[in-house]
């Protein structure tokens, strides 16, 4: 008699970090990303440029020793080349310049996507009394650029090595979903933030109204707002509904992602297409900012990181599609 086949052992499931490996691990076409570098490319030149045109490099990053407006030590990178002298200053503001251009272009790859990271932080960075918020959200925005790869696509690089602009190539996948964890991330905190009576349900909701009011924040005269005071209360509080609840979109954009799971919530946000009624409303916000008031390059930069909302496949079935014959 002949001993019978043993039966092999279930396989083990994997365990949590094996699970996190290999989310870490899973890539995806790089069409998401290089049009996030491509974006965060084009913003940078914006602020790079406009303070350059406004004539305000002196003022701003120069030591007062040489005409600025304040003493300025800079950070380590600006101290050991020499301190803000106006040759240092603007040595960084050429390399910053030429940094987005080459990276927008896609040149040069992850090395010129860090000195560009590192010279531009180093100009944003050098005076308190002139940024903002949007100088970390900037950072971090080059951060994604390095870690992403995505100069392997619609790039000149691409190009040169393939012969085309738009090849199909993969790239780790993660550093999309960190920019979109990084956008919920930044509405959520803000506002939670917003806890003073003019923003709060309960409140009577006429923050939005004076800060049209201010003149540090005005691009021009807003007192044609006045007959509009009830809009304005109605946006605000959809403002700070949305901003609170802002970190529930990047569950919004996972149910979108895995559509073919069970689950009556992730159904039912995929039908009412909750992922674009969040973008909706903040593109609208952004318009609206970038508009009427004066905030830095908040707002562009802001919707860079809505590029990374939509999948690779979604953004190339967009960017293919044939314009509809009549």
């Amino acid at each position: 008699m002949t001993d019978a086949p043993a039966t092999p052992a279930p396989a083990e499931a994997p365990g949590w970090w094996e699970r996190w490996v290999a989310r870490c691990s899973a890539t995806e076409s790089a069409t998401s990303l290089a049009l996030f570098r491509i974006a965060v490319g084009l913003v940078t030149l914006f602020t790079m440029g406009s303070v350059v045109t406004t004539g305000l490099v002196d003022v701003l990053w120069v030591d007062v020793a040489y005409g600025g407006m304040l003493p300025l030590e800079g950070n380590w990178l600006v101290a050991g080349l020499g301190g803000a002298t106006p040759t240092v200053i603007w040595g960084l503001v050429g390399s910053s310049l030429l940094g987005s251009l080459l990276v927008t272009l896609g040149v040069g790859g992850r090395p010129v996507a860090l000195v560009t990271l590192l010279v531009t932080t180093s100009l944003v960075d050098i005076n308190g009394h002139a940024g903002g918020s949007y100088d970390e959200l900037l950072g971090n925005a080059w951060w994604l650029v390095v870690l992403a790869g995505g100069e392997r696509t619609l790039s000149l690089t691409a190009r040169w090595r393939t012969g085309q602009w738009w090849p199909q190539v993969p790239v780790v996948a993660f550093p999309r979903w960190l920019g979109i964890w990084q956008l919920c991330l930044m509405y959520g905190s803000t506002g939670l933030q917003k806890v003073s009576a003019y923003w709060v349900p309960g409140g009577d909701h006429s923050a939005l109204y004076y800060i049209m009011q201010q003149p540090t924040w005005q691009r021009g005269d807003m007192s044609w707002v006045a007959p509009l005071f009830p809009l304005t209360q109605v946006a605000t509080a959809v403002t700070w509904w949305w901003e609170v609840t802002a970190p529930l979109w990047i569950l919004f954009v996972w149910y979108a992602h895995t559509p073919d799971r069970p689950g009556r919530l992730r159904a039912w946000s995929n039908r009412l297409r909750l992922r674009w009624v969040y973008a909706g409303i903040g593109a609208a916000m952004h318009l609206i900012i970038f508009a009427t008031m004066e905030v830095g390059p908040f707002s562009p930069l802001s919707m860079a990181f809505y590029v990374l909302l939509a999948s690779p496949a979604e953004w190339e079935r967009w960017l293919r599609r044939a314009p509809s014959s009549s």
